[in-house]
């Protein structure tokens, strides 16, 4: 018997018991679905945080407080050895260096009217808007001046404006933060949402204002620096070490109480993080295919038991074992090909969901779809090989008696 003819007689067996058949590769369906769903996840994230980090502006160096390591992060108000004092001196000392930035952010509630949303408050300095390549889109960014005088002037970002001034002119309007009054004075172009953060749920302060008004600390969480070029960024990202290790004072067996990443090492750090959890994610959803690969056998031993009497009649008239044998392996895999292509289109429409109603940026990967038919398919001539075993070695003269 030809495997052509062993698969239409499958298929002809699966056509005689449809609800059966679904729900044996129904272990299939959610496994290759699944696959798909978590690696279009994991790699739409990666692509999200590519952006994000290419966003950041070019030839960008981001020095921050405290330890930033996979596993031990030590940053934020926990380390406050990082001011304004060490901006200026890396501007002085850092060869290469065209732009640097000061930024301190924290949460805080943001008030207009009877309308109030927990949004991300950033102090930063006037050259932030260059080094980080994020304008205002209307009205403008403050000054030097501004600065100085510690102005209560705010420029929000575009999902600020539109939850909290909806139907007004922004420019010109007075809203809240932590109860002190600020007038915004400008909107700053859409960055667009990633399935982590809201880039334009944000509301840009003056750094002195945001310090000493609003939060009353000294210090800032992160410095932004721009190197003319890409070739001068390690020698620029070693002096910045050695400038900051000497200013902090601290001795050759410390560590450092700082972080300088450049857009490379973020890139990174942030795609060994995320093939990590991909691959996670994907050996748990992997777990169904071997589940439904179970299920396959059980139902395949059952028919097996049930067509005993079909099988006894085939070998008395000149059926070989590996006719049978060639028989429900057919039928095995054609069980799990047939999971596996619906499986295939469920995680296609649930990647397509994902992004759509959770607004997670999701990325359809082709190696990842035929990676997971492959497993399929494998499932199934595994799972199907004991049952088709079991067929194949039945006694004839035992198998035609079967009642």
């Amino acid at each position: 018997m030809t495997i052509g003819a062993s698969f239409r007689i499958a298929v002809r067996a699966m056509a005689a018991n449809p609800l059966r058949s679904l729900l044996t590769a129904l272990g299939v369906i959610i496994g290759v679905g699944a696959v798909i769903a978590m690696v279009a996840i994991g790699q739409g994230a990666r692509r999200a945080v590519t952006d994000q980090v290419q966003a950041l502006g070019s030839n960008l160096l981001t020095v921050f407080a405290g330890q930033v390591q996979l596993g031990r992060i030590v940053r934020g108000d926990a380390v406050q050895t990082l001011n304004i004092e060490d901006v200026e001196e890396i501007r002085k000392a850092t060869p290469g260096v065209t732009g640097i930035s000061a930024e301190y952010s924290r949460q805080a509630q943001v008030v207009f009217r009877a309308e109030n949303a927990i949004s991300q408050i950033s102090g930063v300095t006037p050259e932030f808007q260059e080094v980080r390549n994020f304008r205002p889109a209307r009205g403008e960014f403050f000054t030097e001046a501004d600065m100085r005088s510690r102005a209560k002037v705010a420029v929000v970002g575009k999902t600020v404006a539109d939850r909290l001034l909806p139907d007004t002119e922004p420019i010109g309007q007075r809203i809240k933060i932590r109860g002190i009054t600020f007038t915004v004075i400008g909107v700053m172009e859409e960055k667009g949402a990633t399935s982590f953060s809201d880039r334009d749920d944000i509301v840009f302060v003056p750094l002195t204002t945001a310090q000493r008004r609003l939060f009353g600390v000294t210090h800032v969480r992160t410095i932004h620096v721009q190197v003319a070029s890409a070739e001068e960024m390690p020698a620029a990202q070693e002096a910045i070490t050695e400038l900051l290790r000497q200013r902090h004072r601290l001795a050759p067996h410390q560590d450092n109480d700082f972080t300088v990443r450049s857009q490379a090492d973020i890139l990174q750090t942030f795609t060994s993080v995320s093939q990590t959890m991909t691959v996670l994610l994907g050996g748990i959803a992997a777990v169904s295919l071997i589940v439904g690969g179970i299920g396959i056998m059980n139902i395949m031993l059952v028919s097996v038991t049930e067509r005993t009497r079909e099988i006894g009649i085939r070998m008395a008239v000149g059926a070989r074992r590996r006719d049978i044998m060639l028989q429900f392996l057919v039928e095995s895999v054609a069980l799990s090909v047939g999971g596996g292509l619906i499986g295939i289109g469920v995680g296609v429409l649930g990647s397509r969901l994902i992004t759509r109603f959770a607004g997670w940026s999701t990325m359809l990967s082709l190696q990842a779809v035929l990676l997971a038919f492959a497993f399929a398919v494998a499932v199934g001539v595994f799972f199907g090989l004991y049952p088709a075993q079991r067929a194949a070695r039945l006694d004839p003269i035992v198998a035609l008696r079967h009642e």
